[in-house]
């Protein structure tokens, strides 16, 4: 499905996500990892969907579909789902079609999204960035490839684990070499410089604030 030249490591770290995996995705991630070893709290990254959903909303790297399930959203509105894993696309489908007109496009973020640009009034991309392979230079051509499908004046917003000019733990450093080297995690070398960098150079008008080790961004797109 990609010519990237991260292939392999792409859909070895998207393969982790299974339907015998994912029933216990939220307690492991929103309970364990973002309150004991990343110290970010899952409220800040609520609030931040709160601000930023459009009724047009594209979410890249679904999970679960946890925050989009969580954050105050208009019954009925559109949500546009796009995963590399059939597994994370149909449990997400699955949690929030009884809300929203649900859509769910199998896609590679590394890619131009097979969508219509400009056509999304705001996009998510939370906890995907620390999944990617590459450098921050490398893997923020995902920025690009999401931005393309948000209107000028649209919100691109996410949330991204870094190792690198953020506090991390020893219990954090331990899991993040055990996670870089299974290919589950590519962020041994993302440092909150380089994304900081990345974001400036793509949006005029962004935020982005550390908790713990992870960095989260909103952006306007131009």
């Amino acid at each position: 499905m990609t010519t990237s030249s991260h292939s392999a490591q792409v859909h070895a770290g998207q393969a982790m996500y299974q339907p015998w995996t994912l029933p216990l995705y939220d307690l492991v991630a929103f309970k364990f990892n973002c309150r004991f070893l990343f110290r970010v709290p899952v409220p800040e990254v609520v609030a931040m969907f709160d601000r930023n959903v459009s009724p047009t909303h594209l979410d890249v790297g679904v999970g679960t579909g946890y925050f989009l399930d969580n954050c105050r959203t208009e019954p009925g509105q559109s949500i546009t789902l796009a995963d590399l894993n059939e597994h994370s696309l149909r449990h997400a489908a699955r949690r929030l079609a009884p809300r929203f007109d649900v859509r769910a496009v199998r896609a590679n973020a590394l890619e131009p999204l097979p969508l219509p640009e400009a056509s999304f009034g705001s996009a998510s991309m939370n906890f995907l960035l620390h999944c990617v392979p590459g450098t921050i230079r490398e893997k923020a051509k995902v920025l690009d490839h999401v931005a393309a499908c948000v209107r000028p004046g649209g919100r691109l917003f996410g949330a991204t684990v870094l190792s690198k000019g953020v506090p991390v733990g020893p219990a954090a450093r331990a899991s993040f070499a055990a996670w870089n080297w299974r290919g589950v995690m590519h962020n041994s070398e993302d440092s909150l410089d380089d994304l900081r960098a990345e974001l400036a150079a793509r949006f005029p008008t962004h935020t982005l604030s550390v908790h713990g080790c992870a960095a989260l961004f909103e952006a306007e797109v131009p």
